[in-house]
């Protein structure tokens, strides 16, 4: 059943290309996103079926060109009421990653359609 389900997960390209941050910086800017957006919507019922059955969850990283392609697209998700978690990295405060509640892939799939995988 949770098969169906995917979680897009969309990581800053510039933090390693430009900025170069380490790699296990940046996956943790991504475990930050994903772990609190789960935490977030732990009653919904995507998310209660998405962690139900653990194995067998579906996730897609994508990479932003940068920090305003990354808020670009949380207004973007906002104004179609989809549920994220825009992550803030502190003290810098800057965007750093974004991550989708669990969705059906018909219902989301549309908002991460520019984005490649990240690399």
């Amino acid at each position: 059943m949770a098969s169906s389900m995917v979680q897009y997960v969309v990581v800053r390209g510039d933090l390693l290309h430009s900025l170069k941050w380490p790699t296990g910086a940046i996956i943790a800017q991504a475990c930050h996103a994903c772990t609190a957006v789960l935490h977030l919507y732990r009653d919904d019922e995507n998310v209660v079926q998405y962690t139900s059955d653990l194995d067998n969850m579906h996730k897609v990283v994508l990479e932003a060109k940068n920090e305003g392609d990354l808020r670009t697209l949380s207004d973007k998700l906002s104004e179609g009421s989809i549920h994220h978690k825009l992550w803030i990295e502190q003290p810098e405060d800057y965007a750093t990653c974004l991550a989708a509640k669990p969705y059906p892939k018909e219902e989301i799939q549309k908002y991460f359609k520019k984005f490649k995988l990240f690399k």
